[in-house]
């Protein structure tokens, strides 16, 4: 599967994708700190490819709530020395901004991918990715920023507000020439959600491959999952698996996740059990 990887992501049903999630930042909410030396952040990274990470997704710019935003040259000085010593790697390197300065600079280094909890609204991201078309592109809903967005969220119909927030945006990509396969939608598990909210998203995720798009799920060691276990960000190994195979199960193609080995040994259950299910 990996040189199809290469040629803007072919997708298999009974074969979804696993992002490996590096956080080149001191304030993330599971794994801030812990990465911040470009050799501990790289060796991370080569040990998620080996544990099987298909995708590796590297921020160097929290988003949990309240968290601040950092200067371009900030983000740009943490993520730069680590894309560039992985994106000869075999597997397509991700990178987690919403500032279009930032995407031109990891595009042009190289990055196969951006991943923005903004959805390209930042005024010049959506030309920048239209300008670099081997370049694929995750539209994420969040409602508010991360400084307020867990403050008071609210919707009257989540599905459908959400749903209807990640049509527009796709076709806000397709305006400026960002072909749809170029593209995957993130319902934004966390962001600007209650735990109900979260909930509700996952029991219907399916009826977000309706809008003809890949669906990623970030559920990885979230505060939702510490709600229903009560167990801290250092021991939702469990849930988090648990999630990312329920998110699969429910049409996710890529689950992004801490615990790549995990994940993947569940997914492999799960993948075994689907090829009898013509009995």
């Amino acid at each position: 599967m990996l040189p199809l990887l290469q040629q803007n992501f072919v997708f298999s049903t009974h074969h979804p994708l696993m992002m490996g999630v590096v956080n080149v930042t001191p304030d993330s909410f599971s794994d801030g700190g812990l990465y911040l030396s470009t050799r501990q952040a790289i060796a991370h990274a080569r040990n998620l490819i080996d544990e099987g990470a298909d995708i590796i997704d590297i921020g160097g710019e929290s988003t949990r709530p309240g968290s601040q935003p950092v200067s371009i040259d900030e983000e740009l000085s943490r993520v730069m020395p680590i894309l560039e010593a992985l994106v000869n790697t075999s597997i397509p390197i991700s990178i987690d901004t919403s500032k279009p300065e930032v995407m031109k600079h990891v595009i042009a280094a190289g990055a196969s991918i951006i991943n923005d909890v903004t959805a390209l609204r930042s005024p010049g991201a959506l030309e920048i990715v239209a300008q670099n078309d081997h370049v694929q592109v995750c539209l994420m809903h969040m409602q508010g920023t991360p400084q307020n967005m867990q403050a008071n969220p609210y919707y009257k119909n989540i599905v459908s507000e959400v749903k209807d927030f990640l049509q527009q945006r796709i076709h806000a990509a397709e305006s400026v020439g960002i072909l749809k396969n170029r593209l995957i939608i993130d319902p934004g598990f966390g962001f600007g959600k209650t735990l109900q909210h979260n909930l509700v998203l996952l029991n219907r995720l399916n009826e977000f491959t309706t809008l003809g798009v890949p669906v990623l799920a970030g559920l990885s060691r979230k505060s939702m999952l510490g709600a229903i276990t009560g167990n801290n960000v250092n021991h939702r190994i469990h849930e988090s698996v648990a999630a990312a195979l329920l998110a699969v199960v429910k049409g996710a193609k890529i689950v992004r996740v801490h615990d790549v080995k995990a994940s993947r040994d569940a997914l492999a259950v799960y993948a075994a059990m689907q090829k009898y299910d013509i009995y």
